[in-house]
Order: structure tokens, then C-alpha cells, then sequence
């Protein structure tokens, strides 16, 4: 089948040194057009002067920048704040005018496509539609792990899909889905933090278990932490910390354990089946080694569904080991997303 694959990163795969002032913002793109990457995913909220306002001195060099750089805007990542207050929750209206927001600064940024957190309530979503319509962005809800593809939690949507008939919502699958084995970054950081070699065999025997076996997958529930907690119980959280209780595991073994259930695999057939639902991704990656490869993420294995769905968009670089190094080691996002980059090109030319 016919596709089309094009490579972008999201600028979040740089935060540390944008977070230290090492970089800024045009070093970001200029880093990324570096890569070969022809697309900039784009956080606002973080990277933009005098957000939410859009000032004419922003918007010059943000253009300036894409015919620069030879770059194009790919993604706007939203972050629908809706806790602002101590009392309460904001309205559906002020949730949906948020949205409204970040739509219209999406496209006055040049952008089609919209990120939104899977926090982002239903009712929100679908009032957020013809604002969409209007500006021609693709809201797409990011499918970060534990939820997932071909799963009750998606066909919620998919009957909000089907049942408006809407052609400006969709998903976007987060690699975090497809890690076939916890991060080594993160072997190593809880070790430095206490964890034995004891308990780490312990839990990741049992995340390689729930790979062999496959995850039961997360359920529709509007009640997100009910429909995590359940999740966590269906894929074995009390047998592994009886384990860890039998050993006295410190806490740090707790900890491991905890956060093991915060990454999934998925079989990357669900890419095909899905396909006409899917229009933008997050590429996520732990650490490349210096032959470009993903030790936790089979790079190649997932690309290939891509190729076989036909999938035309693109692929974006999501950079995220900085947290598991940046409390011993110096972080180099840069030669990390080069490396990913490669590693993504090597897979979508073969």
C-alpha cells in the first residue's frame, strides 16, 4: 500500500537544555532541521512569548523561521487547564472557549493538527468540533499507555466519531504503547534511588509476563483514575507487590513497580486497524544507543505497520529520557533526537 511518512520532532524532546536557557527557541528548530526532519511539533504554552497573545513580533519570526529552516509546522500541542481555580472545575463553556484558544492559535500558527491530553472530558471535546471545523485543525487525542487502540476506552470514542460524523477528531498514538521492555534509563535511575537487583528482576519479569500473555486493556470509564487503578489490578499490581512484600523490598521496589505500569505493549497491528482514525504521532523514545537503536521500542517493527496501513503524516520525535538522567548525568537531547531521527529514517527508507 501507498504511504507517506514524514519525520518531525516535538520541541519537548529538548526541555532540558530549553529549561537550563542552553537553548532557545530557534535552536530548537534549527537543532531539529538538523536532523532531516522537515516538521516542528510546537509547545505553546512553554515556548511562546506573552502566551495566550499572539503578537505580531511572534508570529513574524515564528515564519521566519519555517522558510529559514526549511521546517513546517506539524503539531500544536494543547493542554486543556481546567483545575485553574481552588473552588472548582472550570464550566464546560470556559473549558470549550480554552479550546477555542488554543484552536485558533493552532491556526494562526500554521498548523492543522491539534494535540489534546486524554484528560480532556468527552463533552469538551465534542463542543470543541465546529470551532475546529472552522479553522480546519484536526483535534487529535493522544493514545498515551496505559490506554490504547482496539480497547473499550477507544470505541468511547469511536461512537463520538461515528455518531457526529465528524471529520476533525482523531487519534494519536503515543510510542509508549509499544515498549516491549521497561527503559534501562529507567533500571538504572531507581537503582540510584534505592531499588535492589532483587526487586528489579522481580518487576520486570512481571511486565515481561504481561507482554508474553498480553495486557488486559484499560476500559472506558469517564472516571479516568477508577479506570487506571482497575487496569493496573487486571494486569497483576497485587501479585507483584505480594512478590515484593515476600523479598522486604524497600520502597524504591514499590516505586519500580508503581511505575512499570505507566508504559504497554500493544501489538502494532492495531496501527493497521485503526489507520483511518490515525493522522499524527508521537514517536516516543527512552535512549538510542550509538548504532540509533531503541533498546525498549521495536523502531522497525512499529514503522512497518505504519508502512502497511498506508499511513500518510507524520512521525514525531517524543524525546523523554532527559528524567531518567538529568539526577547524575549531563543530558544531551540533541545527539539523542539525531540518533532517533536516523533510526527512524533508516526504517521508513527501507
Amino acid at each position: 500500500m501507498n504511504y507517506k511518512i514524514g519525520r518531525s520532532v516535538s520541541l519537548y524532546s529538548y526541555q532540558q537544555e530549553y529549561y537550563e536557557g542552553k537553548m532557545n527557541l530557534e535552536d530548537c528548530i534549527r537543532e531539529t532541521a538538523k536532523t532531516g526532519a522537515a516538521g516542528i511539533e510546537f509547545l505553546a504554552e512553554q515556548m511562546m512569548d506573552d502566551f495566550p497573545v499572539l503578537t505580531p513580533e511572534f508570529k513574524e519570526n515564528w515564519f521566519g523561521w519555517m522558510k529559514k529552516y526549511r521546517v513546517e509546522p506539524t503539531c500544536y500541542d494543547a493542554f486543556l487547564e481546567n483545575r485553574i481555580y481552588d473552588n472548582r472545575i472550570l464550566t464546560l463553556r470556559e473549558q470549550i472557549d480554552q479550546m477555542r484558544r488554543d484552536i485558533t492559535l493552532a491556526h494562526d500558527l500554521g498548523f492543522n493538527t491539534l494535540r489534546t491530553l486524554v484528560s480532556t472530558p468527552m463533552d469538551v471535546i465534542e463542543g470543541s468540533l465546529p470551532i475546529a471545523e472552522e479553522n480546519n485543525i484536526k483535534i487529535c487525542l493522544e493514545v498515551h499507555a496505559p490506554f490504547s487502540l482496539n480497547s473499550t476506552w477507544a470505541d468511547g470514542y469511536m461512537e463520538m466519531i461515528h455518531r457526529t460524523g465528524t471529520k476533525h477528531f482523531v487519534f494519536m498514538p503515543d510510542w509508549g504503547i509499544f515498549c516491549r521492555r521497561l527503559p534501562e534509563e529507567l533500571k538504572a535511575y531507581m537503582f540510584r534511588h534505592g531499588a535492589t537487583k532483587e526487586g528489579i528482576k522481580i518487576v520486570d519479569d512481571s511486565y515481561l509476563n504481561r507482554v508474553e500473555k498480553g495486557f488486559v486493556k484499560i476500559k472506558y470509564n469517564l472516571d479516568l483514575g477508577k479506570a487506571n487503578m482497575e487496569y493496573r489490578v487486571n494486569n497483576g499490581l497485587n501479585e507483584l507487590l505480594d512478590a515484593l512484600k515476600k523479598i522486604n523490598a524497600p520502597q524504591a521496589d514499590f516505586d519500580y513497580a508503581g511505575r512499570s505500569f505507566a508504559f504497554s505493549w500493544s501489538d502494532p497491528k492495531d496501527i493497521v486497524d485503526n489507520i483511518d482514525y490515525i493522522y499524527h504521532t508521537h514517536a516516543k523514545c527512552y535512549s538510542l544507543t550509538e548504532k540509533c537503536e531503541e533498546p525498549s521500542i521495536p523502531i522497525a517493527e512499529v514503522v512497518a505497520a505504519y508502512k502497511k496501513a498506508g499511513y500518510k503524516g507524520f512521525l514525531s520525535t517524543e524525546y523523554e529520557g532527559c528524567g531518567l538522567l538529568n539526577d547524575a548525568f549531563e543530558v544531551d537531547s540533541v545527539e539523542q533526537v539525531r540518533r532517533h531521527q536516523e533510526a527512524m529514517r533508516r526504517a521508513t527508507e527501507s
